[in-house]
């Protein structure tokens, strides 16, 4: 599938199912960003902060799982892209640990109980990797397309909420802080852009539709536990918030941000999202919309003053 989009002066044609990869080096100032840069609102504020916690180290693991892959790999393209991919992910990973270190940590949230312990993973991964390989190649592989499949399960997430907070112009009504709005909008652009990336190098590693399948349910009890219980973390650290923080009155305040389109309803989402990337024919490509994606990174505030210029 094909999609145009015309800036001023330009044309471009966009290949959705092969569009141009390129990081972008963006930076972010954090120095005005309040802790609940949703105003007035903690929960939908943390319930996405909980992403800011396991993006760093998670973006990480999923540069690990496509560098194991590249080796084996001959499409010039899909290692054409797999390079544009890493090269996103790096910059992904830092700017959220720019949320952790100066608005989380800044104000008294300490976030080292689950961080340290998925940096102690990465760190142990590539040794297991080997031991693995050299024990057992043909496990070494079932491992790795399994790690693809998952982490491929996840992009597919990332992908559509990143089209969800483009779209959602409710957060701007909310007057969300814009730095943070622009990190988390330039982000969902950019997974938009190489949602097809993963996917592609899990199928070509000799993926099949059984193992994508249950890849699938492994990442949505880890992507439950993330948003659920990341939450819950950091509402309870959280210094401005009085009284005990329970499941029950979370939730309720979940229900009341869903309702003013704050946040996404999860479980509707997670689940809602099962028969579009369970479906045997699927592709990534065929959800999203890369040139949407562009139109937004061609006037975000940190991609225009990266130097950003388009395809």
């Amino acid at each position: 599938m094909t999609g145009s989009l015309t800036p001023p002066g330009a044309e471009f044609k966009i290949d959705e199912r092969h569009p141009p990869i390129r990081p972008r080096r963006v930076a972010f100032d954090w120095s005005s960003t309040p802790l609940h840069w949703i105003p007035g609102d903690p929960v939908a504020t943390h319930m996405i902060n909980s992403f800011h916690i396991v993006l760093p180290e998670g973006e990480k693991w999923f540069i690990q799982a496509v560098k194991d892959a590249r080796p084996y790999l001959r499409d010039e393209k899909l290692l054409e892209e797999i390079r544009g991919f890493i090269g996103q992910e790096m910059v992904h990973a830092r700017s959220h640990q720019g949320v952790l270190d100066q608005i989380l940590e800044a104000n008294g949230i300490d976030t080292a109980k689950i961080t340290d312990q998925m940096a102690a993973g990465n760190a142990q991964r590539p040794a297991d990797m080997e031991k693995l390989k050299a024990k057992s190649p043909r496990k070494w592989r079932r491992r790795l397309r399994f790690e693809l499949a998952a982490v491929s399960s996840i992009e597919h997430y990332t992908a559509v909420l990143g089209q969800w907070i483009m779209d959602n112009h409710r957060l701007d009504e909310a007057g969300v802080d814009p730095t943070m709005l622009d990190l988390l909008r330039w982000h969902g652009a950019e997974e938009v852009e190489h949602r097809s990336v993963v996917f592609d190098t899990y199928k070509a590693m000799g993926g099949r539709y059984p193992m994508r399948v249950a890849a699938w349910v492994v990442s949505l009890f880890f992507l439950y536990w993330a948003l659920i219980g990341g939450s819950l973390y950091l509402l309870r650290q959280d210094p401005t918030i009085r009284g005990k923080v329970t499941l029950p009155r979370a939730y309720f305040a979940y229900r009341r941000s869903v309702r003013k389109g704050h946040i996404p309803g999860i479980f509707k989402l997670l689940l809602g999202e099962a028969p579009v990337y369970l479906r045997p024919s699927h592709h990534p490509s065929q959800v999203c919309s890369t040139p949407h994606a562009l139109e937004y990174l061609m006037n975000s505030p940190a991609a225009k003053a990266g130097g950003y210029t388009p395809y």
